[in-house]
């Protein structure tokens, strides 16, 4: 099995290359941490980033299993990245979970219209994180 090493806060550790990448696109604190720490809990490697428009090129290059992204507080950009993300022929089967507030409905469907596999409150998601993963990683 392979192992690829990583400085974090310099201390050296070991990831195993097989573990499921998640790419995770959030600003938030809170909810964001916390989601890390679950998703590393449960196997994965999260790589985190706070650009919207970074988020293509890294889930090109990274080739992750899943994306999650927070849609606020950059909504608009948020939901162009999950657009982007579906257009692009290397990314477009990527399993997309989008967060929004449940008092922001607007958001939520523009998240749906841009192709997001499923669209959570931020109140759910670390509730029922385990069985969203589960449905948004479903192939037909």
């Amino acid at each position: 099995m392979s192992k690829i090493f990583a400085i974090y806060g310099g201390v050296l550790q070991a990831h195993d290359m097989a573990q499921p990448l998640a790419l995770f696109l959030y600003e938030k604190i809170l909810p964001g941490g916390q989601l890390v720490n679950r998703l590393q809990d449960l196997g994965y490697r999260v790589q985190t980033l706070s650009d919207a428009n970074a988020l293509v090129g890294e889930a090109e290059t990274k080739k992750p299993l899943l994306v999650i992204v927070d849609l606020e507080p950059k909504d608009a950009l948020a939901v162009n990245a999950v657009a982007r993300l579906r257009q692009n022929a290397a990314t477009s089967h990527i399993p997309v979970i989008a967060i929004a507030s449940a008092a922001n409905a607007s958001v939520q469907e523009n998240a749906r219209t841009a192709g997001a596999t499923l669209v959570v409150s931020d109140q759910a998601i670390l509730l029922h994180l385990n069985e969203l993963l589960e449905q948004a990683l479903q192939v037909d």
